[in-house]
């Protein structure tokens, strides 16, 4: 998870941790009256408390839960933001040949409980019937009627790979348009960043250590720009001395292997948190390649022997 380095001067730095989507949201505003950063970093809040209703799959009455729920059966209505946002998933999907893919959450998640229990994998016959409903290609859309629908009885559709960077880039946008110049809206992980520091320094922002999440292994100095980090070293299992990560290829219905982190730096939020859980699934050298291929977005791979790979447009210096 990266974490944000500020220096604080003259108090013109306010800052609130707070729960949301489940996870902690760290929002960071500069300016020059407490009470005034006080009323703008609620008004983020209350925007992403906004977007959790819509996307969360907890409530039976939020859009994704209505869709769910409705597949195989019937197309349901939604709101333009959550059409917009099931049709910019769809383009991900494509464009990382379904690495990402919304419809994860059709996965049967029986075999995959990520503790002490699980001792083995399932064999791949067994592992591959669990992910058969996974398939964007079968999220229709309507433009015209505004409408979402799962072509099979049991899929359902999730926005954990894309939610959050969604959240903090709706949630920036927010706070630009009611006069914060300069700030930093931190989403468990998925952070993006604008303006200065009081000092008139860009924000620096430290990159986790797979190897241990409360330290940083590298740093980036950044504004105007988004990062993101998926990581194996907050859920996997231990199988015969081998490390498995939570994440699921969509494909195999087994756990991926051989990364401990990806980073993503882009100019989007919601485009960073995307890309970096395919390119965990990619692997690392068709997802550079993918990431090489691409406008204005860098990544950083630490695999399981701690080497670094980065995307051609990258020079990381680690930390001592």
């Amino acid at each position: 998870m990266p974490i944000t380095e500020t220096k604080e001067v003259n108090n013109t730095l306010f800052k609130r941790v707070v729960k949301l989507m489940g996870n902690q949201f760290e929002i960071t505003v500069v300016g020059d009256d407490e009470d005034w950063a006080n009323e703008r970093i609620d008004e983020a809040v209350e925007e992403i408390r906004r977007i959790e209703k819509l996307l969360t799959t907890f409530s039976d009455y939020s859009q994704t839960n209505l869709i769910n729920v409705n597949a195989g059966i019937a197309p349901v209505k939604v709101d333009k933001e959550v059409f917009d946002l099931v049709h910019r998933s769809k383009k991900i999907s494509e464009l990382t040949q379904g690495a990402f893919d919304i419809t994860y959450g059709s996965v049967d998640k029986r075999l995959w409980n990520f503790d002490t229990t699980m001792t083995s994998l399932p064999d791949v016959q067994t592992a591959k019937q669990m992910v058969r409903l996974i398939n964007y290609k079968d999220v229709i859309l309507d433009e015209n009627q505004c409408t979402v629908f799962l072509k099979e009885k049991g899929m359902r559709i999730g926005f954990g790979g894309i939610g959050k960077g969604y959240a903090a880039e709706m949630a920036r946008h927010l706070l630009q348009q009611h006069g914060v110049i300069s700030g930093v809206v931190n989403a468990a992980g998925d952070l993006t960043t604008w303006g200065y520091q009081p000092n008139g320094k860009v924000w620096t922002i430290g990159i986790a250590d797979p190897n241990s999440k409360h330290a940083a292994f590298s740093h980036l100095n950044i504004t105007n720009v988004s990062v993101a980090t998926s990581g194996n070293y907050e859920k996997y299992v231990m199988i015969n001395g081998k490390k498995y990560s939570h994440t699921i290829n969509p494909k195999t219905g087994l756990p991926v292997t051989g990364i401990k982190s990806v980073t993503i730096i882009c100019t989007n939020a919601e485009v960073a948190d995307a890309m970096a859980t395919p390119v965990t699934i990619m692997g690392i050298r068709t997802g550079l390649d993918m990431i090489d291929q691409m406008k204005d977005i860098a990544c950083i791979i630490i695999d399981d022997n701690n080497r670094i790979h980065t995307s051609k447009n990258i020079h990381i210096h680690e930390s001592c």
